[in-house]
């Protein structure tokens, strides 16, 4: 069964009415770096931004090439992943709305991205971004708690790759994408899988057959029920017991 999302569920994500490129209207703003930015320089932010719209396994960027931009996520989904020359492919995350991208990267980037499904992205050039950071000094505040946001689910990835059972990683994947949900909405039962069980064994480590035996295993436990754009969590307190946390 594919667990991809309803598109509809990510993609809106400024309030109807307003075009996606006006800053000052961006419902992942609250979320973002750019909450940091005075609500008189928005007008400045929204000049320095472009604004680009990438349909589903469209490349924002690909390993390699020299990373001149930032990118924030405003709406959809993306993976990052990296290729090994044997052909394997790991995938090194998923980034969601209010989510920047290569505030950490290096001049050349270290794996590729693309979208998960169709995905609005604002771009900052670097040079761009740093000049304005130098101009505000409390965006370097929001940047470095960017940064920790980052190196936290850097942290969480490889404990869920540590961990000694498949039960244990698929249960611990579910509860941290939950939370980090949560960011843009309310924590709720529902876990949006916008990525299709091949996206989470790459992620997880695990074959592809392991991933859909563990779902099917909790949803006959009546821990989780398997929905076409996710799952429904039934009992939370056994999900996290399960998970080791």
């Amino acid at each position: 069964m594919d667990l991809s999302l309803n598109e509809n569920e990510l993609v809106e994500h400024c309030p109807k009415g307003h075009p996606v490129n006006e800053c000052g209207h961006c419902k992942v703003r609250s979320v973002s770096v750019c909450s940091a930015v005075k609500a008189a320089e928005l007008t400045e932010l929204d000049k320095l931004a472009r604004h680009s719209k990438f349909e589903k396994r469209q490349n924002l960027f690909e390993e390699g090439e020299k990373s001149n931009f930032v990118y924030n996520i405003t709406s959809g989904m993306v993976r990052l992943y990296k290729n090994s020359k044997d052909g394997r492919r790991q995938i090194v995350g998923f980034a969601l709305p209010g989510d920047f991208i290569g505030l950490t990267m290096p001049e050349f980037h270290e794996f590729s991205c693309d979208a998960l499904m169709d995905t609005d992205v604002c771009e900052f050039s670097r040079k761009g971004f740093i000049e304005l950071m130098a101009s505000q000094p409390d965006l370097l505040g929001r940047l470095n708690s960017a940064v920790s946001h980052e190196l936290t689910l850097a942290r969480e990835h490889m404990v869920i790759l540590g961990r000694r059972s498949a039960e244990e990683k698929i249960c611990t994947f579910l509860l941290v994408l939950r939370r980090r949900f949560a960011r843009m909405d309310a924590l709720t039962v529902r876990v949006p899988l916008p990525m299709n069980r091949q996206d989470i064994s790459d992620f997880l480590g695990m074959t592809l057959e392991t991933v859909s035996r563990m779902l099917t295993k909790l949803e006959r436990a009546k821990v989780i029920v398997i929905i076409p754009d996710g799952v429904r969590i039934l009992d939370l307190i056994k999900l996290k017991a399960l998970s080791g946390n």
